[in-house]
């Protein structure tokens, strides 16, 4: 049903003074005539300038402004360099009745924006801030060219700003004039531009059908958005689902208006070829805001005590202030919060009526996926195809077709309800078996949507408009995804909730966070442990250089104080154990001084007794050479008789010289050799007496006197196996030679041999093989001889030692 333009385009500038805030600055509209004043549009200000516009307006510059101005007159292409600077709103009015005007309902749209004071060609005395924000606003009875109007408005209020002079408004009068001329010649072709009900679908997916079905449950919705813009043309999209709403708004603006319900009449007739015949006889559009319902796209603070009256039943409005928020329960059935894509129902009865029923949401599932499909990021409004399927004319043509389904189901439900009742029913059930409909189809849509909607305002006059229309004959009574659950629809389903889920961008976020985490991690991880090889490294050179100090320190002590065997294990175990990583406690600090002092102490005791012992030693040598320079020299001229028994010389070789001096040495680390040493010195002294006193028996008849001892001799030393020569007489010695009483073999003595004696004088004695030469250097080494009471065997073993 077309409206009939009855009020031409209002242009009017809104301006925020700084001190009485924003207010009316023009009105530009039939010459005598201020239609702000005639209507009371106080809060038109506060509808044109939303809360918080001035957040997202940025200052134009001087380069902006001209470059701007100077496009804007010219070309639209200007509008995406200026949507940065500018913010737009949509709101309704009321228009009072007037003598040949009845009352009815305005359409304003205001595009607001700001410059910098300091930019004015002519600024005013009263502007004091440092930028100027004002709003050029149009106003029109009929939303149907909102799109169009959006853009011409959006070039007009730029190329204004770029003059930089505010009391020059030719440039809004030449707008106006245009608009009026363009409003009365030409039919609307695009109603629809500038709402996208792809974006809808595309954010809100399967909430979509369920914000449609409560649009027809009319019950108080509120919708909140920080971009006014986008807050009102999703107002705008979802009223525009329900075929020719749009085009009959009169009664939006007040909940007292209702011109619409009183004026329709019944259609008569039906024309199948004519869409427009075909909505009509439908019931079409269903009147959402009749009596005690209003439609406000943005609705100021300034409007809650409308909201709030017991008069406003139900409404659709939006708002950017978030102090709603606070009283949602207040103000709102159903919240529709577009900067979280959410959807909040507070009434339980509401919230179980718009449940989807299975049918429903195969429906919306197929058609957002149509849509998901199609999507286009960088041009929203159309489909990546280019082609008809997921455009806007699809999704209008389908939520159209969806509505026809549930008014033909709706009437048809009628019919069996009133024949169950028992109530006159228009046809009886015979006449309505013959349509062949299979059951009840409208249960498909919601059993407790459909009591809900029966109680409605629009129900009400959409059953008085098609009373005795047989709908159900007209349009199938069958929802368009009618039938049971079946597996695609549990796939798509699933397909649909994993979609919402955004698992790939969140596995993708989550693995670029891991990796981040990981790398840092790593990172610590390598740092830590390089650190900890480190401090392990330093503690090992630490333990190595004290054990080096430990040992050097043990080294010195054991040359200085030997260490006893039990100490030199107690010190192993203790370097063993300081050697590991958790050694035992550590020992206490060696004081150096006191070793010192010791090693001083024991070196001193040492010498002392070395020097104690060579002391004595010379002792006895001086002893010796007294008692043998006192003895009787033999006469080396004299030479023995061949009756002269003569011994064997006991020869004392290099090599037991040699030991005797080790032995005199070892005598200071080894108490038992000493111990021997003075024994066998012992037994020679005996010996050496025993000769001075005449206790060898010589034969009388000798004269020879007996022979110096070997040790005052100087006689070379003559090998085992050297031959004994024989005195000048050449008489040879006997081989063996009695013993005498006390064991021994008669002495003869040489010049060059000396005193020999036999130690077996029991055997023949070969000089060439047991005879030893015995060296008789001037030196204090001495041989032991056997006594008498030693037997010949331990002589030997003496000797030997």
């Amino acid at each position: 049903m077309a409206v009939q333009h009855k009020q031409d385009p209002i242009v009017l500038v809104i301006d925020f003074h700084h001190a009485r805030g924003p207010e009316i600055e023009h009105c530009i509209a039939d010459e005598g005539t201020n239609p702000a004043i005639e209507n009371d549009w106080s809060l038109l200000p506060f509808m044109a300038l939303s809360d918080g516009a001035h957040l997202y307006g940025t200052p134009l510059s001087s380069a902006m402004l001209s470059a701007a101005g100077v496009m804007a007159l010219y070309s639209v292409e200007t509008v995406p360099y200026c949507c940065s600077t500018e913010e737009f709103s949509y709101f309704t009015l009321r228009r009072k009745e007037m003598s040949e005007i009845p009352e009815t309902s305005l359409f304003g749209i205001a595009c607001s924006r700001q410059i910098d004071s300091k930019l004015l060609l002519n600024r005013p005395p009263d502007v004091t801030r440092s930028t100027v924000q004002k709003a050029v606003v149009v106003v029109t009875d009929s939303p149907q060219r909102v799109g169009q109007l959006r853009e011409k408005l959006s070039v007009v209020t730029s190329a204004w700003f770029a003059q930089r002079d505010f009391s020059d408004i030719d440039i809004l009068k030449k707008f106006r004039e245009g608009l009026v001329i363009s409003l009365m010649n030409d039919e609307a072709k695009d109603q629809n531009l500038g709402l996208s009900l792809r974006e809808m679908i595309h954010e809100f997916k399967y909430q979509t059908l369920v914000l449609f079905k409560a649009l027809l449950l009319q019950p108080k919705m509120l919708f909140f958005g920080t971009r006014c813009e986008r807050l009102c043309m999703l107002q705008f999209s979802l009223i525009s689902l329900i075929p020719g709403l749009i085009n009959n708004l009169e009664d939006c603006a007040d909940p007292s208006f209702d011109s619409y319900a009183q004026s329709v009449e019944k259609p008569t007739s039906l024309k199948t070829s004519d869409r427009s015949s075909l909505l009509a006889y439908m019931g079409l559009p269903l009147q959402i805001f009749g009596k005690g319902s209003m439609f406000g796209p943005y609705t100021p603070l300034q409007q809650l005590d409308l909201l709030a009256d017991d008069g406003t039943k139900s409404y659709v409005v939006g708002s950017t202030n978030s102090l709603l928020l606070q009283q949602k329960d207040r103000y709102s059935d159903i919240l529709i919060n577009l900067d979280e894509d959410s959807i909040s129902i507070s009434s339980l009865n509401l919230r179980n009526a718009l449940t989807l029923s299975t049918a429903d949401r195969r429906w919306i599932d197929l058609l957002t996926q149509i849509v998901n499909d199609t999507w286009d990021d960088a041009h929203p409004s159309r489909p990546k195809t280019l082609g008809f399927m997921g455009s806007e004319e699809f999704i209008r043509l389908q939520f159209e077709e969806y509505l026809l389904a549930l008014l033909s189901s709706m009437k048809y439900h009628e019919e069996l309800t009133q024949c169950s009742s028992g109530e006159s029913p228009h046809r009886s059930r015979a006449q309505l078996q013959n349509f062949n409909i299979e059951g009840d189809p409208a249960l498909d849509f919601n059993a407790e949507f459909l009591a809900q909607w029966q109680k409605t305002s629009n129900y009400a006059l959409f059953s008085r408009l098609t009373s005795d229309a047989l709908l159900f004959s007209i349009t199938e009574p069958r929802h368009p995804s009618a039938g049971g659950l079946t597996v695609e629809d549990i796939q798509r389903r699933l397909s649909q909730q994993v979609a919402d889920l955004h698992l790939d961008e969140r596995v993708r976020e989550g693995r670029e966070a891991l990796g981040r985490h990981f790398a840092t991690g790593q990172k610590k991880v390598s740092a830590a442990y390089n650190r900890f090889w480190s401090d392990i490294e330093t503690m090992r050179e630490a333990q190595k250089k004290r054990n080096e100090e430990k040992a050097t320190q043990s080294q010195r002590a054991s040359i200085d104080t030997p260490a006893s065997p039990s100490q030199g294990s107690i010190d192993d175990s203790t370097s063993e154990t300081s050697g590991s990583w958790f050694g035992g406690r550590p020992r206490g600090s060696i004081d150096v001084s006191q070793a010192q002092a010791s090693v001083g102490q024991a070196g001193q005791k040492a010498s002392a007794y070395f020097s104690s012992w060579g002391s004595w030693a010379s002792e006895k040598r001086r002893e010796w050479q007294e008692k043998r320079t006192s003895s009787p020299s033999p006469n080396p001229a004299v030479t023995a008789s061949p009756s002269t028994p003569s011994l064997p010389v006991v020869a004392e070789t290099v090599e037991s010289d040699r030991g005797r001096r080790r032995s005199m040495q070892r005598h200071s680390e080894d108490a038992e050799g000493l111990s021997r040493s003075l024994s066998r010195r012992k037994r020679w002294s005996n010996i050496l007496l025993r000769r001075d006193s005449g206790e060898f028996k010589r034969d009388d008849t000798s004269d020879v006197p007996y022979p110096k001892s070997p040790l005052s001799q100087g006689f070379p030393a003559h090998e085992p196996e050297t031959e004994f020569k024989h005195s000048e007489t050449d008489e040879e010695i006997p081989e063996t030679q009695p013993a005498d009483a006390d064991g021994f073999t008669s002495v003869s003595l040489t010049p060059r041999e000396g005193l020999c004696v036999d130690l077996n004088p029991g055997e023949n004695t070969n000089h060439d093989s047991e005879a030893k030469t015995i060296d008789t250097q001037p030196d204090d080494s001495v041989t032991a001889l056997p006594t008498k009471d030693e037997t010949p065997s331990e002589a030997t073993k003496d000797v030997s030692k």
